[in-house]
């Protein structure tokens, strides 16, 4: 398949024409327009330092339904404990900042850039974004970001700096979801942390068609609050 070169319309080709790989295009911005367009049609940035803004919308593509949590029985038991203190929507930009920081110290490549930063931090302004974050004895532990959209959360990055505390910051996230009657978390790629949570990888047409189901909600917009 070929790659396609974006211009300066806030217009994608179609995900079903991206490579073996996964990757549809190069080119473009980062400007909030273009983002949310992305993630409607089931496409993601995904680049490093020194290279162009490539978009990817992979096949299969790894989803977490909602019904299909599951919580092990020792994060179950961390979560009874309570030694971390969770929030949502209260430190967007540490959050973002410390998923790339903690990339780069364990020696690990990131697309968390300084331009992806200013973009998502922009579509948080907005009420898109989202963070959760975990806190222990005041400082930031963990925490995680991603994109609302409909019935459809996409998970972008997480960090941790005590054990388990994006893992409970990603069970808070799951529950507040349920609450809502949430679709489902797009986890993009498959990883063995997020299938141990659930998710299951199935092929980008049937996950377009469940996306295109779930962007038929309304989005709750604006800044999201644990209840107490």
């Amino acid at each position: 398949m070929p790659v396609f070169l974006l211009s300066d319309d806030i217009v994608f080709p179609s995900p079903h024409l991206a490579s073996k790989e996964g990757l549809l295009a190069v080119g473009g911005d980062l400007t909030q327009e273009r983002l949310l367009l992305a993630y409607r049609m089931g496409i993601f940035p995904w680049f490093s330092n020194n290279e162009p803004i490539m978009w990817w919308s992979p096949d299969p593509r790894l989803v977490l339904f909602l019904e299909d949590v599951k919580i092990s029985r020792t994060l179950n038991k961390i979560i009874k404990k309570k030694m971390f203190h969770v929030t949502m929507d209260s430190a967007f930009g540490q959050v973002i900042n410390q998923c790339a920081q903690v990339r780069l110290q364990n020696n690990q490549a990131t697309w968390i850039v300084e331009e992806m930063i200013d973009a998502y931090c922009k579509l948080h302004e907005l009420g898109f974004a989202h963070s959760v974050e975990a806190w222990y004895q005041g400082e930031l532990a963990g925490g995680l970001y991603g994109v609302s959209l409909g019935g459809s959360f996409f998970g972008e990055s997480m960090f941790t700096r005590i054990s388990n505390a994006s893992n409970i910051t990603f069970v808070k996230l799951v529950e507040y979801l349920l609450a809502l009657s949430f679709d489902m978390i797009d986890c993009q790629i498959a990883t063995e942390h997020f299938i141990r949570f659930g998710a299951k990888e199935i092929p980008r047409a049937h996950y377009l068609k469940k996306l295109n189901a779930s962007l038929k909600r309304p989005t709750l917009k604006g800044r999201w609050t644990l209840p107490t």
